[in-house]
């Protein structure tokens, strides 16, 4: 493993940290959030994020994305006082394994590479109108059930970051290339202000969506993420074109042995109710039924009296 390779991995390592921190407070803290320590959080992993983009390919970068919710699910466990299912931790064997090999098949193969200007204005066009559909359906006047408002926040979430990176990763090359004077160029500085503001909607959605549980949305955004990152680089960057086939079916093998595991994670095995938990509940919901009066007792014990006397 290269030193770049390396620095890109402990990045990412941390900045998943900082956001499954993030999350957990998010949801815990749902009634009276403490926004300066979710910021702050979002704030570190976003740094870091840029970090690692600096030294990696979003190829290889977005995917480690997925050890948030391998940090983010034990977290929110010990903090929620419950014990770890070994269904869970599955879901984080495989998570990890899949990363491992995802990341020996393509750490090497897949260059950092800087977006044109028209393809910076095709991201975000087609950015924007996913984010904007998904979020609006997210509110429509539709059954909570039926409108899934968590996964769809989410999933707008992680398409989000998911552009946000790759402008992010363009910015950064034009600035290692130009230097700072980059920022001057227009087209760059244009750049610069938009992945801001869709780091910024990012942060918003999938907070947003945090709120309806931990679990899904959480998913959903580490498993968007990486994809629409996945679609960005073979679209717009050509990241494909240097893999071979063998190296090629290796990271789709470990690309669905992670999403696997992303699922065990995030969707915990339900255990049923005792037998005797169950007969409590029926006895609790079966109406009492009050005892009968017969009408005739009390006049029958007055006519009793009436021939003693």
């Amino acid at each position: 493993m290269s030193g770049a390779l390396l620095a890109t991995v402990l990045l990412s390592l941390l900045s998943a940290v900082a956001y499954a921190l993030a999350a957990v407070v998010q949801e815990r803290l749902a009634a009276a959030p403490r926004w300066w320590l979710i910021i702050g959080l979002n704030g570190a992993g976003a740094l870091l994020h840029v970090g690692a983009l600096a030294y990696g390919s979003l190829a290889v970068v977005q995917p480690l994305g997925a050890l948030t919710l391998v940090v983010a699910l034990p977290v929110g466990a010990a903090v929620a006082g419950r014990r770890v299912h070994r269904r869970e931790w599955r879901g984080a064997a495989a998570t990890v394994a899949g990363l491992a090999v995802l990341l020996a098949a393509l750490g090497t193969a897949a260059p950092a590479t800087a977006l044109g200007d028209v393809q910076v204005a095709l991201l975000v066009l087609v950015a924007a109108a996913l984010i904007v559909g998904l979020a609006g359906r997210a509110y429509r006047a539709v059954p909570g059930p039926a409108r899934l408002p968590g996964l769809r926040l989410a999933a707008a979430g992680g398409i989000a970051f998911a552009a946000s990176s790759a402008l992010t990763q363009t910015v950064l090359i034009r600035i290692g290339t130009d230097g700072i004077t980059a920022l001057e160029r227009p087209a760059v500085a244009g750049t610069a202000l938009t992945l801001v503001a869709l780091s910024a909607a990012g942060l918003l959605l999938s907070q947003a969506g945090y709120r309806y549980g931990l679990g899904g949305p959480l998913a959903t955004l580490t498993i968007v993420n990486p994809v629409a990152a996945a679609g960005i680089g073979v679209v717009l960057l050509g990241l494909g074109t240097g893999l071979t086939l063998p190296t090629m079916v290796a990271a789709a093998v470990a690309g669905v042995v992670a999403a696997g595991g992303v699922v065990l994670l995030a969707t915990p095995g339900r255990t049923g109710a005792r037998p005797a938990c169950r007969r409590a509940v029926r006895q609790v919901r079966r109406p009492r039924r009050r005892p009968a009066l017969r009408r005739d007792s009390r006049p029958a014990t007055r006519s009793a009296a009436v021939r003693v006397r």
